[in-house]
């Protein structure tokens, strides 16, 4: 038992005769490492992709509402009036009238 933990401290398994398993195990797990890394960043730039597309939904929904509020201010009749004034029309006092066509059968 001493001697196994002394010869892996040492790096005596990696140079033995019978070593190549050894190097087919560490060279699988280095890939595994790699791979692994790789999948980790991958995750990562997903996220934070993901928090920026949210970020500019949540932009483009502000201005959306902020559109939709002004145009209701815009479709007001009380600011329809004012801009019909300032250009010289105004309201009409006299009501509209019906016009009712009698057909000629």
């Amino acid at each position: 038992m001493k001697r196994n933990i002394y010869s892996i401290l040492k790096g005596t398994f990696l140079v033995n005769d019978d070593s190549f398993k050894n190097w087919r195990f560490i060279i699988f797990i280095s890939v595994l490492a790699l791979i692994m890394i790789a999948s980790s960043h991958s995750a990562d730039k997903k996220v934070y992709e993901i928090a920026r597309l949210n970020n500019e939904v949540k932009e483009m929904r502000s201005a959306f509402v902020d559109g939709r509020s002004k145009l209701m201010q815009l479709k007001m009749e009380s600011s329809i009036a004012r801009k019909m004034r300032e250009k010289g029309l105004s309201q009409s006092v006299i009501p509209p009238k019906k016009i009712i066509i009698k057909s000629q059968e």
